[in-house]
């Protein structure tokens, strides 16, 4: 990693309720998502950036030194002004954004970032390194202008008239609401704020040029905060105003920051490892339960992901109630046995374009019965017939038929999908074109639905017969003897017998990534040989194999070009998971097959977490080396999954057992008896 690279690398603080802080290790935003306080007006969703950032510098006797950077467009290219960048000494995200200026001169600065889980509250913080009872001589004054926007997180501010840049004091708060129907912003602080209204025109972020979007901002500061750091620390107190905060705010700015530190010390403490903590920044509140952001900093919540992610992020890390309050929250949105494919932002209908979002969550259903009673977790009797009438709408609805071309065919495989919907995982739709439509049967939402009726089949026989019917069925039609794997999507576009033999991941899934196999023997091992040979990169599979027609290599360009390369040579991490398990499956899940894997395809992934998103595994990467991390660079599935291998399938040197077939292994029948009785 270059020391460029490690520069733009990005940081991210969340707040339980799908609001955040995050930026770059220089400072210089480069995203419309990079802020300081970006809340969730209705968690996880209707987030607004409320500030964007800051402008900062010290003045000393001899001289002022910027502590903050920007990058500007002008006439002849980008400007970066200041140069506080210049100045940084060093970073570390743990246990929160802590930065280190030298000045020079004696002049050391620490600046911190944390944001308090559970409140849409950002502490930022100033203090001279080292001993402050010996600070340089003469006076050091730090001076901060807060940036404000008050626009939607996926929007871009322009300078305006009806910014109000005057403030509403109440008591030791600044309060500032930018426009009508805005969630005021409170600031805190313990220093001196003088007006000064001025705005900072064309902000240019990189990343966003680079996604062939809009990319040059104006905001607003309406004052500057003063602070004499050479006699205590500087410390300023965001927070959106709501009914939560409130009784927070009520107090002094040095309190809270003590208060806030102690609190997010302890609860950051707790968890056994970064990656575990990188875990939690997913899991946020919805409703009266909770959810699963897919990725920041623009994913909010998606069923599919949801479904996927938790069984890393919550089984594979014992949070079993957490799992319990994500189904049963996601209970109610069920919809002729579908599950949003995502909810819409800012109210609106849920989206229900999806095959396979409702049959993870009956495999997340039978995994956490598995997981809630190995942990020795109570499932009322209530919660057990939620989750039964969810988990039966699903099979039944799947087996009549419902929307999206969703129907059981008379060979007991699954079709699915309509001209002009993208209905399976590869979801690419750039207007009206969809770019990887897969209607018919595809071969990944075969093993779900067969799993799906695995399952089922623990507690109704007619599951249990359409099981085996639809296993007969799936060996005899998805094997490509004269390729060596599987096809891609059987009885394309709904016409019997027509077949895609392109060769993509998703047939990894019928060998490894869900509780039964079906396949074994040779031909399992031929499919993962051949995904291995033709799909594997150091960060995971690429969704088309080199030399396949439309295989594009990078991820790049506008948002034609890619959606147009999303599903085709685009790298996913998160299929890692099901890879790395049917890989040990095929080998017998041995120890010397367990450790293999680790050294072969965990560490990469290990390393990755030094990179892009910080403590975070990113959502994509270019199909040819160096696999340049895309996308959003905090994705839930891809850590999930990286935490589903480290701490389940590749956790223990005991050999496991073998996946089933057509069997229905005790574990899964006491599993499914707990929860259907």
């Amino acid at each position: 990693m270059t020391t460029h690279e490690r520069a733009r690398a990005e940081w991210l603080e969340t707040d339980g309720l799908g609001g955040f802080a995050s930026g770059t290790v220089d400072g210089i935003r480069t995203r419309r998502y990079h802020a300081l306080l970006l809340c969730a007006a209705t968690p996880p969703t209707g987030r607004l950036v409320l500030v964007n950032g800051f402008e900062a510098w010290v003045e000393t006797p001899d001289g002022r030194f910027p502590v903050s950077s920007q990058n500007y467009g002008g006439p002849d290219g980008d400007v970066v002004h200041p140069e506080g960048y210049a100045h940084r000494a060093g970073f570390t995200a743990e246990p929160w954004p802590t930065w280190q200026y030298d000045f020079g001169s004696g002049v050391q600065l620490e600046h911190q970032a944390v944001v308090r889980n559970g409140l849409p509250v950002t502490l930022l913080s100033w203090k001279l390194a080292g001993a402050l009872a010996t600070p340089p001589a003469g006076s050091t004054t730090l001076c901060v202008r807060l940036l404000h926007s008050g626009r939607d997180s996926h929007a871009l501010h322009h300078e305006n008239a009806a910014f109000r840049f005057d403030p509403v004091r109440h008591d030791h708060q600044i309060v500032w609401q930018a426009y009508d129907g805005v969630t005021p912003v409170a600031v805190l602080s313990n220093g001196q704020y003088t007006p000064d209204p001025a705005w900072f025109r064309n902000f240019v972020y990189e990343e966003e040029r680079a996604r062939g979007l809009d990319f040059v901002e104006d905001l607003a500061s309406p004052g500057i905060f003063r602070f004499d750091i050479s006699r205590r620390e500087a410390i300023l107190l965001l927070a959106a105003v709501t009914p939560e905060t409130d009784a927070l705010l009520r107090d002094e700015a040095p309190a809270i920051a003590t208060y806030l530190r102690a609190c997010e010390r302890e609860r950051r403490a707790a968890f056994p490892s970064p990656l575990h903590r990188s875990a939690d920044a997913y899991l946020v509140k919805r409703g009266t339960g909770k959810s699963i952001v897919a990725g920041y900093p623009w994913f909010t919540d998606w069923g599919r992901d949801t479904f996927i992610a938790l069984r890393g992020l919550c089984l594979a890390t014992g949070r079993v109630d957490d799992a319990r309050d994500i189904l049963l929250e996601w209970a109610d949105a069920v919809s002729e046995g579908l599950m949003p494919n995502r909810f819409a932002d800012h109210g609106g209908q849920p989206e229900f374009n999806s095959v396979d979002a409702s049959l993870w969550y009956v495999i997340a259903v039978a995994e956490f019965g598995r997981a809630a009673k190995a942990a020795g977790t109570k499932v009322s009797t209530p919660e057990t017939r939620t989750l039964q009438k969810v988990v039966k709408s699903i099979l039944t609805a799947y087996a009549g038929g419902t929307r999206y071309g969703i129907r059981m065919d008379t060979d007991g495989l699954l079709g699915a999908g309509e001209p002009g919907w993208q209905v399976t995982w590869m979801d690419a739709k750039a207007g009206d074109w969809v770019v990887t439509p897969r209607i018919g049967k595809p071969v990944e939402v075969q093993a779900l639905w067969l799993n799906a009726l695995w399952f089922g089949s623990a507690f109704a026989d007619r599951w249990r017969r359409l099981y085996v019917m639809a296993c007969e069925s799936f060996e005899a039609r998805f094997w490509n003897e004269s390729a060596g794997h599987l096809y891609d999507v059987v009885d394309v576009d709904h016409v019997p017998g027509a077949v895609d033999a392109t060769c993509r991941p998703n047939q990894i899934f019928a060998i490894g990534g869900l509780p039964v196999s079906l396949l074994d023997g040779k031909r399992a091992r031929r499919v993962v040989d051949a995904v291995e040979q033709r799909l594997w990169t150091p960060l995971g599979l690429r969704s088309l194999a080199p030399g396949e027609p439309g295989y594009r290599a990078h991820y790049e360009g506008g948002p034609l070009e890619r959606d147009a390369a999303y599903h085709h040579g685009t790298v996913w991490p998160w299929l890692t998971g099901a890879f790395v398990d049917a890989w040990v499956r095929v080998r017998g899940a041995t120890p010397e097959a367990k450790r293999e894997a680790r050294e072969r395809f965990l560490a990469p992934l290990l390393e990755h977490l030094n990179a892009a998103g910080l403590g975070h595994v990113s959502e994509i990467a270019d199909a040819e080396a160096p696999q340049t991390p895309r996308g959003c660079p905090f994705q839930a599935w891809s850590v999930g999954e990286l935490l589903r291998l480290r701490e389940g399938i590749l956790a223990s040197e005991a050999a496991l057992p073998r996946p089933p077939r057509h069997g229905l292994p005790d574990s899964v029948r006491s599993s499914a008896a707990m929860l259907f009785t």
